[in-house]
This record gives structure tokens, sequence and C-alpha cells, in this order.
């Protein structure tokens, strides 16, 4: 099982990796784009939970594969792609001089202006976005938001892998000819 988790981990990670410097190079400007083309390479990298349990089920297991084992799988392979997101957005602060949030409130804040908010709600948001940067400074806070915006899906895709392939019948592996 642990060389399922790293191969196909690791196939996970490497996607997740490219995706997002993919988006990064064709959407730098973030926002809505930013969001889909980051969920998206999320979605097509955690695709490998899926195939690597599938294989494990089909090779170890002789086709039969229980929920919670494949679910525990599952997250094993997530994990290590969620570790790899986590670590490559720390690189890109790294190497931007950790100037993500200062862009990051100038352009909520721009935005906020340009719908016409008051001078006290936006001096109301730039307090808070001001106090949430003073947290994003710290490395571990930083991780635990970065770790969140994978979670949703680094916990979805295993949930319905493992219910998906706990049927014997769904997907049965092919008998070798």
């Amino acid at each position: 099982m642990g060389r399922i988790i790293a191969v196909y981990g690791l196939i996970a990670a490497v996607i997740v990796i490219a995706g997002w410097n993919i988006g990064m190079l064709f959407v730098p400007e973030g926002g809505a784009a930013g969001m889909v083309a980051g969920y998206l390479s999320m979605l097509v990298a955690t695709s490998f939970v899926f195939v690597g349990i599938k294989r494990y089920r089909d090779t170890e297991l002789g086709g039969v594969i229980r929920f919670w084992p494949a679910f525990w799988l599952g997250l094993g392979i997530a994990s290590v792609a969620a570790v790899a997101y986590v670590f490559s957005w720390e690189v890109y602060m790294w190497k931007t001089d950790y100037a993500f949030m200062n862009e990051y409130i100038a352009g909520y804040l721009k935005d906020l202006k340009a719908s016409g908010a008051s001078a006290a709600e936006i001096a109301k948001q730039s307090a808070e976005m001001q106090d949430f940067a003073k947290q994003y400074e710290q490395p571990l806070f930083r991780m635990l938001i970065t770790l969140s915006e994978f979670a949703p899906i680094g916990l979805l895709v295993p949930l319905v892998s493992a219910a998906l392939l706990r049927k014997s019948n769904f997907m049965p592996a092919k008998a070798a000819a």
C-alpha cells in the first residue's frame, strides 16, 4: 500500500505543481480565472487517487476492496499531492519576497472601491485585511491556509473513489488473456 501511495501521490504532486505553475504563467492576475485553473489542476491531479485505488484493488486484492481501506489509501495519495501543493506555494512566496499578500490586499481594496463601497467600509475592510496579513506572515498559519485550499478536493475525491471502487462490479479488472 505504501508503494501505491508513493507512486500515485508523486504523480499527483507533479501534476498539481505543474498545473499551478502553468496557471500562474497564463493567469498571473489570479481572480476567478486563477481559482478555476487552480482547482481544475487539483482535480486532475487527484484523479490519480482513483487510479491508485483501482490498481491496488485489482492487482493486490483480487478485485475487492472495502470502503475504509480504499478511503485511507486515497487520502494518503491526496496527502502527498497536498504537501507538494503547500511546498510549491512556500517556494513561490520565497521567490517573490512574500509580496503576495500586499498585492492581494491592494487588488481587493481596488475592487471594493470600484464597487462603490463607502469610505468607512473600505477602511474597515482594510484594517481586517491588515490583521490577516499579519497572521499570514507566520509560516504555520500560511501553510494551514494553503492546505485548506486543497482540502475540499483532497477529501472529496478519495471519498467518491472509495464509494465507487468498493463495488467489485464497478470497473472490474480485466482477466489476463
